[in-house]
This record gives structure tokens, C-alpha cells and sequence, in this order.
């Protein structure tokens, strides 16, 4: 399947989702967060599909592995910011960003642990 693209990923297309969640929740916070918080927390939310989709355009699997790592971390980034949004009462607990964020880590992982071992048995032959 040569044409298949970033846009045919689920995880792709799920992170895509979060960028919108993150950019309406985000858009209540209060003006003096903009520059810090709110930027923050859009950079890494639009950070982990741009990754997907470099990562899928690269020349290698190797490094299509790299670039779901390098969006895992921004995830992790993500739940960071979102944790001291909730404790500074500019989000609620269990939020619609927060299930999203856990759905697309969780598709991140699955799909970085599958071409992980598709590489290896690429490697044993």
C-alpha cells in the first residue's frame, strides 16, 4: 500500500482531535496564561500529530519509531500541563482533553510497539 499517508492512522487522525479539544479548552483560560500556560499546552498538543506525520514521511522505520517517541514524550508534556491546569481550577478532573490525551497515548504506544516488532522480525530474517 505505497499510498497510505500519516492522514491513514488512526493515531494520526485521533491526535488531530486532541489539537481541536486542547485549543477550545484552552481558549476559557484566563489572558494572563496565554503567553504561558495556554501556548504551552497548544505547542505540545499540535507537536504529537505533526511528529506522526513526520515520522511517516521519513526515509526509515527507524526513524518513524523515533518520531511516535518523540510524540509520546510531547504527550507526557501534555498531562503535565493539563495536571496543573486542574489544580489551578482552569479545568475540571476528567475532561473531555484528558480522555482524548489517555485515547491518542494509548494509540501512539500501540502503534510504536507494532512497527517495533514488525522491524525486529524484519531483522531476524
Amino acid at each position: 500500500m505505497a499510498s497510505s499517508t500519516h492522514r491513514d492512522l488512526h493515531a494520526w487522525r485521533e491526535a488531530i482531535c486532541l489539537v481541536e479539544i486542547i485549543y477550545k479548552a484552552t481558549a476559557s483560560f484566563p489572558k494572563a496564561e496565554f503567553f504561558g500556560l495556554v501556548t504551552q499546552m497548544r505547542k505540545c498538543a499540535v507537536s504529537v500529530p505533526s511528529n506522526i506525520a513526520e515520522g511517516a514521511a521519513r526515509n526509515s522505520t527507524r526513524e518513524f519509531v523515533q518520531f511516535l517517541g518523540i510524540s509520546c514524550g510531547s504527550l507526557s508534556e501534555l498531562e503535565t500541563q493539563l495536571e496543573l491546569a486542574i489544580r489551578l481550577g482552569y479545568l475540571e478532573a476528567g475532561t473531555e482533553a484528558i480522555q482524548q490525551m489517555n485515547r491518542v497515548g494509548r494509540l501512539v504506544r500501540a502503534l510504536r510497539t507494532a512497527i517495533r516488532e514488525r522491524l525486529m522480525d524484519q531483522e531476524e530474517r
